[in-house]
C-alpha cells in the first residue's frame, strides 16, 4: 500500500498561508510561482530537535532566504506500517489551514519516494513539557500558568470557530517561541467536524474526559476539559487523575476524584473546577476562561 501516490496527491501543498510566507519572506522570484516544487535541496539541515514514532525533526534553514524552520521528516513505510495514513494527511490538511499567533504554523509540505517533509514554524524555546519539568519544584507559577492557559484557550477557541477539535492537548504538544509565547502543535488526533460531534476513542490517558472514557458521543468541550487538566498540571507538576493503573485512572476521571494542593489559590481552583465538570456543556467556555478573574489578575499582558 502506498501513501501519497504522485497521481493522487500533489507533491507540494500550496495554501494561502504559504503564499503569504513566500511573498513576504522568500526573496527568490521562482518561489512566487504556484507551480514551484519544493525539495530537500531548498534546505540546509542543522541539529536534530527531536525524534518521534514515524520520523525526526531537525532545525533547518531555507537556503536563499535564510529563513529558519523546524523540518519534520516522516517515513512513509512507518506510516503505512502503523496504519496512520489518513491521520497524517488529516493533520497536514488541518494544520496548513490554521492561522493564529498561538498555533504552530505549517509553512509548506512536500514528499519524495520515502518521506514526507513538513516545514514548520520554529519555536525557539522548545517543548512546554521540558520547561515544566525543569522549573523549580517541577511546576509553573500562577502568573506563568495564567499566561499559557489564556494563550491555549485563545488558540482552541479559534480552532473551534473553524470547526476543528484538537483532542490531544498536553504539555508535550505545546511549544514555546523565543518570546515565551505558546505555540499549539501536533494536530495528529485533530479532526475537522462541522457538526463538532464525534465518538472516536483517542487522546492521552490522563487527559481523557469522562465522555470519552465512557464511550459516549462527544464534541468540542473535550478540549475545555483538557485545558482544565493542563492548568492543574502546570500548577502542580502532574495531572489530577494520575494513578498506578489505567482502571484506577478511568475510575477517578468518571467520579471527578480530584484534590487541590494548598499552594493553589482559590481563583485557580475555581477555574479548574469550572473546566473539569462531568457535564460537558456546562464547562466554562473558552472566552469565559480568558475573562476569568484568576486569568485577568495573573496575566497582565493579555491582548
Amino acid at each position: 500500500m502506498e501513501i501519497l501516490k504522485n497521481n493522487e496527491e500533489p507533491s507540494t501543498h500550496y495554501d494561502e498561508g504559504t503564499k503569504l510566507m513566500l511573498s513576504n519572506i522568500l526573496s527568490h522570484p521562482a518561489y512566487n510561482k504556484p507551480s514551484y516544487k519544493w525539495s530537500l535541496d531548498d534546505f540546509e539541515f542543522g541539529t536534530r530537535l527531536g525524534r518521534g514514532k514515524f520520523g525526526r525533526v531537525y532545525i533547518a534553514r531555507e537556503k536563499r532566504s535564510g529563513w529558519v524552520v523546524a523540518l519534520k521528516t516522516l517515513l512513509k513505510k512507518e506510516i503505512v506500517k502503523g496504519h496512520v495514513e489518513r491521520q497524517i494527511l488529516r493533520e497536514i490538511e488541518i494544520q496548513s489551514h490554521l492561522e493564529h499567533p498561538n498555533i504552530l504554523k505549517l509553512h509548506v509540505w512536500f514528499h519524495d519516494d520515502h518521506r514526507i517533509y513538513l516545514a514548520l514554524e520554529f519555536a525557539g524555546k522548545g517543548e512546554v513539557y521540558k520547561e515544566l519539568t525543569s522549573s523549580p519544584l517541577g511546576r509553573f507559577s500562577e502568573q506563568r500558568t495564567a499566561k499559557y492557559i489564556y494563550q491555549v484557550a485563545d488558540a482552541l477557541d479559534y480552532c473551534h470557530r473553524k470547526k476543528v477539535i484538537h483532542r490531544d492537548l498536553k504539555p508535550e504538544n505545546l511549544l514555546l517561541s523565543i518570546n515565551d509565547d505558546i505555540k499549539l502543535g501536533d494536530f495528529g488526533w485533530s479532526v475537522h467536524a462541522p457538526s463538532l460531534s464525534r465518538k472516536t476513542m483517542c487522546g492521552t490517558l490522563d487527559y481523557l474526559p469522562p465522555e470519552i472514557v465512557e464511550g459516549k458521543q462527544y464534541g468540542k468541550y473535550v478540549d475545555n476539559w483538557c485545558l482544565g487538566i493542563l492548568c492543574y498540571e502546570f500548577l502542580v507538576g502532574s495531572p489530577p487523575f494520575e494513578s498506578k493503573s489505567t482502571e484506577e485512572t478511568y475510575a477517578r476521571i468518571k467520579n471527578i476524584q480530584i484534590s487541590f494542593p494548598m499552594h493553589i489559590s482559590a481563583g485557580g481552583v475555581d477555574l479548574i473546577s469550572k473546566l473539569l465538570l462531568k457535564s460537558s456543556v456546562n464547562r466554562i467556555t473558552l472566552p469565559g476562561v480568558m475573562k476569568h478573574p484568576w486569568i485577568v489578575t495573573n496575566y497582565k499582558d493579555k491582548k
